[in-house]
């Protein structure tokens, strides 16, 4: 009797320090925030355009800078040379009208320092701007929802969670476990490979930190390694970070991604599979170990019995 008054004390305050203490705590060292469910309630839908005049407009206008590998259309420079120019290296636009919510896009094209929330760091009269220009001020509504359609009829339906991470993301961050022999990860400029030689993998090398030395230097710092975010962040704090940097982090310098929904979550899956590779085989386990724990409790509960019976 005497041992189930001790495990009832432990259980309660076991129970007290993990729904009553620990949320208390974490509550105020980090604020929670609202989120707006990726929907930019803020940035009108747009209409829907005309396809034909946003190839027209996206050929005349936006290849200059970006690559739509899926329509044959290469990059203009490659990802270091990219980034001296830009800071950081375009996008790939094959399958932004997926990756991106529309309204987002939107806005993006129009004004892309107000509607990734970076204007702070453009101030007027400082002779900063972003590297993209506003195309708000150079074409009509219309031809901007035109470009929106265009980008949504040539993008792929249905995407991987690490394609979604390469275009929303790989950019910027990289991932060193990312990568299925150790060595190889995600760097900002593209997947490490297994290289035969060694001049090679470190020429390789001296790209990613030239890339990283003018990434650093437009952002002001350089952005995290991601493979063990999900462990170090809630999942709060994740999701609204990503969809407005600025409710966590007044001032940072990284830009409201734009992201849907769906794409948030295959991002979160893709950190997942890096982070926790293991998670789905151990979760597989966890009935399992459920099981063992029940029969090893009955046979300890019938093994105490059987002791103490004799000594008394």
């Amino acid at each position: 009797m005497r041992e189930l008054k001790i495990l009832a004390v432990v259980v309660f305050f076991s129970v007290l320090t993990y729904w009553g203490v620990e949320p208390f705590a974490h509550s105020q060292m980090h604020k929670h925030v609202e989120g707006g469910n990726f929907e930019y309630k803020t940035m009108p839908k747009p209409v829907d355009g005309n396809v034909s005049k946003g190839k027209e407009l996206v050929t005349a206008n936006c290849i200059a800078c970006h690559s739509i590998t899926s329509q044959g259309v290469a990059a203009p420079m490659d990802a270091v040379t990219a980034s001296a120019s830009y800071g950081v290296n375009p996008p790939d636009l094959s399958n932004a009208g997926t990756i991106f919510a529309s309204n987002y896009l939107a806005a993006f094209i129009a004004d892309p320092a107000k509607a990734s929330n970076v204007a702070h760091k453009f101030p007027e009269g400082s002779g900063k701007v972003h590297p993209m220009p506003a195309y708000g001020m150079m074409m009509p509504a219309e031809d901007i929802a035109s470009i929106v359609s265009y980008l949504k009829s040539i993008a792929k339906k249905e995407l991987t969670p690490k394609e979604v991470f390469v275009d929303a993301c790989g950019r910027c961050h990289a991932a060193r476990y990312d990568g299925k022999v150790l060595g190889e990860k995600w760097t900002q400029i593209g997947q490490k490979p297994k290289f035969k030689y060694e001049k090679e993998s470190l020429a390789f090398d001296i790209q990613v930190l030239d890339y990283q030395t003018n990434l650093n230097k437009y952002m002001g710092k350089l952005p995290p390694d991601l493979s063990m975010i999900l462990r170090a962040r809630s999942e709060n704090f994740l999701e609204t970070f990503i969809e407005n940097p600025q409710t966590q982090l007044a001032g940072t310098a990284m830009p409201a991604v734009g992201l849907t929904g769906e794409s948030y979550e295959k991002v979160v899956q893709h950190l997942q599979n890096i982070g926790d590779p293991s998670k789905p085989e151990r979760d597989s386990m966890g009935i399992w170990f459920l099981l063992y724990s029940v029969i090893f409790a009955v046979f300890a509960i019938l093994w105490k019995r059987s002791v103490w019976k004799k000594l008394h």
